[in-house]
């Protein structure tokens, strides 16, 4: 005789709750309408029997899984965890399940993920930045899969997005640099190709150069990964060129920290020798000694107004929205005019 037991139902919950199938449904669907009581008697008839929902009933029913993909470039750092934490609280809030994976900034990876979650039942992803294969844009509109860009605003882009004009707040940080007097200025950027974030950061920080009268094209950059330790190494090559620049701007907080730690290292002080920025406001952006001079990010706003955005896309088939966000500049320590 087996001593295996079998799984309890939902027949099972109604009976030990004292209500009927159909109430212990709403209870799990839709506990709004159903009173507080009633809630907690089948929440503790459910607690007790151990009971999990056919998830495969309900998505044969309602012909959807209530799962989110989210594809993120990187987990490495803190550069998406707030925007990712308020999209899965708005997701929660909703009913949804988020799934997250990472493409580790490679093109091939992040179209395998995509594949991956679409063929695993997800309702709609959230994509970060516009820079992919037009292939995979078909893919997405061949399976009728909604899809919404976070990180970047792009009006013109062929799907929609909620985010901030990167070019727009990197060349605001720049002018802010060179309103200080700061002329020798250098960039430490993230990979550019593929990466249309980065680039489009460049860019800003040439069109400030332009606009102040100075050549864009003596805009000294290094190219690398978003790390502590590689902005720390591409810091160190720009200080030894032989006119190294007064001020350093990086893509973001976290190759900042590199470069103030590089600094301290080389007996450079912040910003009385050099001055360093970085972009996102990041924890790590305040808690750095100086405090960092950044471009602060909605990435809150961002997170909650994308779950917002991409349920609407999946439950009333809508073409999505594209919501721009404001990136503002924060003054703080690690930025002043230059010594010489």
């Amino acid at each position: 005789m087996s001593s295996q037991r079998n799984a309890p139902t939902l027949d099972d919950v109604a009976r030990l709750a004292g209500v009927s199938t159909a109430t212990v449904s709403r209870c799990i669907n839709t506990p709004d309408r159903v009173i507080e009581s009633t809630r907690n008697k089948v929440t503790t008839a459910i607690n007790r029997l151990g009971y999990s929902p056919n998830f495969g009933a309900r998505v044969m029913a309602a012909k959807r899984t209530n799962t989110i993909g989210a594809i993120i470039p990187t987990m490495e750092n803190a550069i998406f965890a707030r925007g990712l934490q308020a999209f899965q609280e708005g997701l929660r809030a909703k009913g949804y399940t988020l799934l997250v994976a990472s493409s580790s900034y490679q093109a091939d990876i992040e179209e395998e993920q995509i594949r991956s979650l679409v063929s695993r039942g997800a309702d709609g992803l959230l994509l970060i930045g516009h820079d992919r294969d037009a292939t995979i844009r078909k893919f997405l509109s061949r399976q009728n899969i909604p899809a919404l860009v976070a990180w970047t605003h792009d009006p013109d882009a062929d799907l929609p997005s909620i985010g901030f004009d990167n070019r727009k707040a990197m060349r605001a940080l720049t002018r802010q640099v060179l309103d200080m007097g700061h002329r020798r200025i250098a960039l430490i950027s993230a990979a550019t190709k593929g990466n249309d974030r980065a680039r489009l950061r460049v860019q800003g920080a040439k069109d400030a150069l332009r606009e102040a009268g100075l050549n864009p094209d003596d805009l000294r950059i290094i190219e690398t990964s978003y790390a502590i330790e590689t902005g720390a190494t591409a810091f160190a090559d720009l200080m030894a060129d032989a006119t190294p620049p007064t001020a350093v701007m990086c893509g973001n907080d976290v190759m900042a920290a590199g470069a103030i730690r590089q600094a301290r290292d080389m007996g450079l002080s912040v910003p009385g020798d050099i001055s360093i920025t970085g972009f996102d406001d990041i924890e790590l952006a305040r808690i750095v000694e100086p405090p960092l001079t950044t471009i602060h990010v909605p990435h809150r706003d961002m997170g909650s107004g994308a779950a917002e955005i991409l349920v609407d896309m999946v439950e009333n088939k809508s073409a999505g929205t594209t919501v721009e966000l404001d990136a503002t500049v924060c003054i703080r320590g690690s930025l002043a005019a230059p010594a010489d």
